[in-house]
């Protein structure tokens, strides 16, 4: 890839940054902004929640953060690489090397095992032999309790355990960021918090930088910091001086 622009000298860089984000939906009469000039710094290592009211742009900051849908204007770096503007190739390379996604849906594909949903990042990214990612992807299943599963399809797993691979499936590719959209959305509250809780030790554990959109008030308590959003823009950047 194509060496990016970096971002102007600040000494200690966040891992993910962006300024004066701005994305609107429609066209013409029916055209709307969704974020307000967002500013954001996310440090290594560290959990964030956005909250905030259905509507506010909570879930489209976070898909043009990750690389899935693009900015109208202002910058985004992913560690020292600015991609905002960046081709599509070259964001899809970014993606798969630093991002990991968890969805509200987990999106595993059914006629799939676990362990082959798990493989799935890592065939795309193309750097490691078949035997390392297998090895890989079991040692993931391991570390969220179902590696006695590996075989079993995707679509023979319950709620939780399907929503359990698809964060070793985020994790596949070692990312240094999680973005995370209403990951317990689908999930009674015992499953809710085995996954937060497993993301939350996990992301730690590896030193990841995780940024999840939520409703759930218990999640946003487990976080670093809480970002609340109102309007398209962070509620603080809205208080009067």
């Amino acid at each position: 890839m194509s060496e990016l622009p970096q971002s102007p000298g600040f000494t200690s860089r966040p891992i993910l940054r962006c300024r004066n984000l701005e994305r609107y939906l429609g066209e013409g009469e029916n055209r709307v902004q969704i974020l307000r000039k967002v500013d954001l710094d996310l440090d290594r290592g560290k959990i964030y929640a956005i909250t905030g009211p259905s509507g506010c742009g909570k879930s489209t900051l976070l898909y043009t953060l990750g690389l899935l849908d693009r900015e109208d204007s202002g910058e985004i770096w992913i560690k020292d690489l600015k991609v905002s503007g960046a081709d599509d190739h070259e964001r899809t390379e970014i993606r798969n090397r630093t991002i990991g996604f968890v969805f509200q849906f987990h999106f595993l594909l059914p006629e799939f095992t676990a362990l082959e949903n798990i493989m799935l990042p890592m065939i795309k990214l193309g750097q490691m032999s078949s035997g390392a990612m297998q090895s890989r992807a079991h040692n993931l299943l391991e570390e969220v309790g179902l590696g006695e599963k590996s075989k079993r399809l995707a679509n023979q797993l319950s709620g939780g355990e399907q929503q359990r691979v698809a964060i070793a499936r985020a994790l596949a590719n070692q990312p240094d960021i999680i973005l995370a959209d209403e990951p317990t959305g689908n999930l009674d509250q015992k499953n809710s918090t085995i996954v937060i809780d497993l993301l939350c030790r996990m992301a730690r554990e590896k030193d990841q930088t995780i940024l999840v959109v939520t409703h759930n008030h218990a999640i946003a308590e487990a976080c670093d910091q809480t970002l609340p959003m109102l309007d398209g823009v962070f509620a603080s950047a809205c208080e009067p001086a």
